[in-house]
């Protein structure tokens, strides 16, 4: 059974929602993202959604903002994480 994986370990680093463009609002893992209004990286540590605090950071507009995860890591090196931006096609200023 050398060629079968083990399925917890699978779906775990399955990155389903690598490349999924959201709003801001509905960031709910940690990764590293790009802010699809002005190609900043955003950059969301695994202790951002801790059960009882506050988010750390909270913007409000009229116009919805939106997010690209590129990755589940929110410590990816820049260099990386504009090579993966621009697999993506996505505007990077950092």
């Amino acid at each position: 059974m050398s060629g079968n994986k083990n399925p917890q370990t699978t779906s775990e680093f399955s990155n389903q929602n690598i490349g999924t463009t959201m709003p801001f609002d509905n960031i709910n893992e940690c990764g590293t993202y790009i802010c699809n209004w002005s190609g900043h990286l955003l950059r969301v540590p695994e202790d951002g959604f801790v059960a009882g605090r506050s988010p750390l950071l909270n913007i409000v507009g009229s116009t919805p903002l939106t997010v690209t995860k590129i990755s589940d890591n929110p410590y990816l090196s820049l260099t990386k994480a504009k090579l993966v931006a621009s697999n993506f096609d996505l505007y990077v200023n950092f």
